[in-house]
Parts: C-alpha cells; sequence; structure tokens
C-alpha cells in the first residue's frame, strides 16, 4: 500500500540521510555533502514557508521518499513540485505513478491552482517520459543550466495546465486503478 503523510520533526535526520544518497542526490541540483547545519535551515523552511508542502512517501508501512511542491504563487495560480524515492530496493512498483497522481490532484483539485510545473536533469529521462506520460509538456531546456560534478548539465522544463489535467483525469485514474494503485 502506498501514501503520502505530511513530513514531521521526526523525519529531519532520515531526510537528510535521504538526500546524501548518491542515487538521490545524483538527479537533485546539488551535488555536495548536504551538512546538518545546512539541512537544519532547510528543513526549518519547510516546515514554516506557506509556499512549499512537503510528504513523506510511504510504502508498505515503511518511508520511502520524499515529494513536495514548493513556490507556491496564489498570485500567478501555479506551483513547481520534485519528488525522489530513497529505497531503492521497491522501485517498479509504481510509486512514482501514484506520487505523480497525488501531486496532481492536491494541485488542481484540492489548491485549484492553475499550472503545475517541474525541472529534470536532461539525463534523468526515465522520469521525463513518466511525466509526459502523465500529461505533462515540455516548456523548455535550460542549456547547461547547472553544474554537477564538474559539467554542466541541461534541464528541462515541463508543465501541466488544469484544463490539461480535466481532460485526463479520468483515463490516468483508469490506468492506476488497472495497476491497483488506485483502490477507491
Amino acid at each position: 500500500m502506498i501514501k503520502l503523510r505530511k513530513v514531521e520533526l521526526n523525519d529531519k535526520e532520515k531526510v537528510r540521510q535521504w538526500r546524501n544518497l548518491p542515487h538521490v542526490a545524483k538527479y537533485m541540483y546539488t551535488d555536495h555533502y548536504i551538512t546538518p547545519e545546512e539541512h537544519e535551515k532547510w528543513f526549518e523552511m519547510i516546515m514554516k514557508d506557506p509556499s512549499v508542502s512537503y510528504w513523506i512517501i510511504v510504502y508498505n508501512e515503511r518511508d520511502v521518499g520524499l515529494a513536495g511542491i514548493y513556490n507556491i504563487d496564489r498570485r500567478n495560480s501555479r506551483c513547481y513540485w520534485a519528488f525522489y524515492i530513497a529505497d531503492q530496493d521497491i522501485r517498479g512498483k509504481g510509486l512514482g505513478s501514484y506520487v505523480e497522481y497525488f501531486i496532481l490532484h492536491y494541485v488542481f483539485d484540492v489548491l485549484k491552482l492553475n499550472k503545475l510545473c517541474c525541472e529534470v536533469l536532461a539525463f534523468n529521462e526515465n522520469v521525463i517520459h513518466m511525466h509526459k506520460s502523465f500529461g505533462f509538456k515540455q516548456e523548455g531546456l535550460f542549456r547547461q543550466h547547472i553544474i554537477k560534478n564538474g559539467q554542466p548539465i541541461d534541464v528541462i522544463c515541463l508543465a501541466m495546465l488544469h484544463e490539461e489535467w480535466e481532460l485526463l483525469k479520468s483515463e490516468i485514474e483508469g490506468r492506476l486503478r488497472k495497476k491497483g494503485l488506485l483502490t477507491d
């Protein structure tokens, strides 16, 4: 069973450890070791800042990753999102699809925003493909946008609009029900 629960104070060190895992950090903008002091500032911000919301991804009662929306901009009716699965043993079980659906539903049906955006390192082809399979459109390319391990990396910008979600929601829900990921 997959679910998402709000991040709590006692998740702080676990999340820092996850952020420092090589297979997680590989896909993040940062590539340095995240110190307890640096993480403390970031964690304090995510617990207090109304322009962000973070959840722990739980699989079979085990905390396995993090999902979040950030830069929630009510004036322009948009936000960004990102996620990662820290536990490599459970990849391929539909967690990414479930998390993507959860975020789409939350942003469009709960927050009632108009646009959901994300930025993905260009070499992360699996995640780019997953976003596109949910209806995200590529809106841009930031060429050599970040430096990772001393190399410039392109970033793909993707987004979905509320009207696109409304057109695709039933089909996406049907697909996830067929895979046993939605049971409502």
